[in-house]
């Protein structure tokens, strides 16, 4: 509980920074944004009536209050160009993100951690070389060149999968993977090479501990010893990563939402910038990083479940 508690407390003082911060960032910006909304043609008069509207003649401070309180009772305000609440504009697009990370990190983890296991228990051979050059070459793309040349590929020459175009799970669960596809993959071809490289590094010294030496001489067959007993202690590094990840994943779809036209939050947000539509880009941005803050948080709780110590060592302090 002590372990827990701490954590809260650093992820509570993490969310008010970043939401201080966010705000800040957003209401310095230069420009006026009563311009931008009223047009070329507005007559001063019209502009400073959108300024009055919008409160905009208030001290930053003053802003600044409102807009926590706000916060606070859950109201992220609303959309400067559409009246749309910023948290129903969020939540309504959140699926679409959520469904992309899901799949990228499932990818991902299905050929990082096969390979991982199979070089670490052939370290040195020639499949482990073949993937080490591989791995590489794929971490040395961009993702959005990635997603170009899976467009090209499969949706251009073989016409397989959609290029752009977003199902959702009510029109058929096959439909709505069709759509995710591709973009999934740009994702979880770039981030399965740390997660192999990590994995195979971790494994290669679990390998050498006098418990796996004992579950050779037991007669065990090496799968089992490999799943069973080493993949196990090997995989705190592969999940401090993967959550790490997590703030890559974000920043990468925002490019793979506007390439795919997938109407998620990094799409919402890439939209509402190049429309100065503040109070979007503001909601966006707190509610990326308050899930990129959880999902942290998350990786320190599953610390708790995998590794004894911590939670002996959190009794015992």
């Amino acid at each position: 509980m002590r372990f827990i508690g701490f954590k809260l407390l650093r992820l509570i003082g993490v969310v008010v920074a970043v939401a201080s911060l966010t705000f800040f960032m957003v209401a310095l910006l230069p420009g006026d944004l009563a311009y931008e909304l009223a047009g070329d043609e507005a007559t001063p008069e019209q502009i400073a009536m959108i300024r009055a509207e919008l409160g905009l003649n208030e001290p930053i401070g003053w802003r600044f209050i409102d807009w926590v309180g706000k916060l606070l009772h859950g109201d992220l305000g609303r959309s400067f160009r559409s009246d749309e609440p910023v948290t129903e504009a969020i939540l309504s697009r959140l699926p679409v993100t959520l469904e992309l990370l899901f799949l990228s990190q499932v990818f991902a983890l299905a050929l990082a951690i096969p390979a991982g296991v199979y070089t670490a228990y052939r370290a040195g051979g020639r499949l482990d070389r073949l993937l080490g050059s591989l791995g590489f070459a794929m971490i040395s793309v961009p993702v959005f060149v990635l997603a170009i040349l899976l467009i090209y590929f499969f949706a251009l020459r073989l016409g397989v999968l959609p290029a752009t175009g977003y199902e959702p799970l009510s029109e058929g669960l096959w439909a709505n993977l069709r759509t995710f596809l591709l973009p999934s993959l740009s994702i979880a071809l770039v981030e399965w090479v740390p997660l192999t490289r990590i994995l195979r590094s971790d494994m290669i010294a679990t390998l050498k501990e006098d418990f796996i030496s004992m579950a050779k001489a037991k007669g065990l067959p090496p799968w089992h010893i490999l799943l069973r007993h080493a993949l196990r202690p090997s995989s705190f590094t592969l999940i401090t990563i993967l959550g790490l990840q997590i703030g890559g994943l974000i920043g990468g779809a925002l490019i793979i939402e506007t390439i795919f036209a997938l109407p998620g939050v990094g799409r919402l947000l890439i939209n509402a910038i190049y429309a100065r539509d503040f109070m979007i880009v503001q909601g966006c941005i707190l509610f990326i990083a308050v899930g990129y803050v959880a999902v942290n948080f998350l990786v320190d709780m599953l610390y708790v479940v995998l590794d004894p110590r911590i939670r002996v060592g959190g009794k015992g302090g």
